[in-house]
């Protein structure tokens, strides 16, 4: 019972954010909530913890917890990083590309798809994101599939809260162009493929949407 309490308050609370009726940086206090929800303060700060490990909320010392604001500049290194990563992380794997690892790609593709269809924002930006984990993990390189995990959780919530269903559309139809161009074994359509993507992903992020409450009863009504 009080497991599933605290999956319903983390689903309500991402979904707030994620539809944009709780602003960046508005407190979520913990009795407010509690009386919300009609549970204990417990089981909130039991959900808020989780919140903070899907990088959907910060925990301040003797402030509380906050809707997390990572800051463009942040996102905007984090893809700086990513394009030389990536770069030369397809022009790798297009010289071990097997079947059974395109095969992989395009189920994973297809998950895609799904998410998208169902508009389900949590679940694309999740999927979209993991795609260029699964390619490191195809490659065998653990190593390079941590960096890469570690350097998308640091964006995805400006992604998640950014990205529009048009924009999750194309980062999807653009894999799927990639994954062609890896079974083609085309190297250097790969590589521009990469870049052109990941600087599409950053480019279609809208920093400027405007969020209309950041009240905790009326962000969840």
């Amino acid at each position: 019972m009080e497991s599933s309490s605290t999956h319903l308050i983390v689903q309500a609370l991402t979904k707030a954010i994620v539809e944009h009726r709780l602003h960046p940086g508005s407190k979520l206090a913990e009795q407010k909530l509690a009386n919300h929800f009609g549970v204990s303060r417990t089981l909130v700060r039991q959900a808020l913890l989780q919140l903070s490990q899907h990088r959907l909320v910060t925990l301040e010392p003797a402030r509380g917890a906050f809707v997390a604001a990572p800051s463009v500049s942040e996102a905007k290194q984090v893809f700086a990083v990513r394009r030389m990563l990536e770069s030369e992380m397809a022009r790798a794997f297009v010289h071990q590309v097997t079947p059974a690892k395109i095969k992989a790609l395009k189920e994973h593709i297809a998950q895609e798809k799904r998410a998208i269809e169902l508009e389900d924002a949590p679940g694309r930006t999740e999927l979209l994101g993991d795609f260029h984990v699964r390619i490191a993990e195809l490659m065998g390189n653990a190593v390079l599939a941590q960096l890469l995990g570690q350097l998308i959780s640091r964006c995805a919530l400006i992604t998640l809260m950014y990205q529009t269903t048009g924009a999750a559309t194309h980062s999807h139809d653009e894999h799927a162009e990639l994954v062609r161009a890896f079974a083609a074994r085309d190297e250097k359509l790969s590589i521009r493929l990469m870049n052109e993507h990941l600087l599409h992903v950053e480019e279609n992020l809208s920093f400027d949407r405007k969020i209309p409450s950041n009240d905790i009863s009326m962000a969840l009504a």
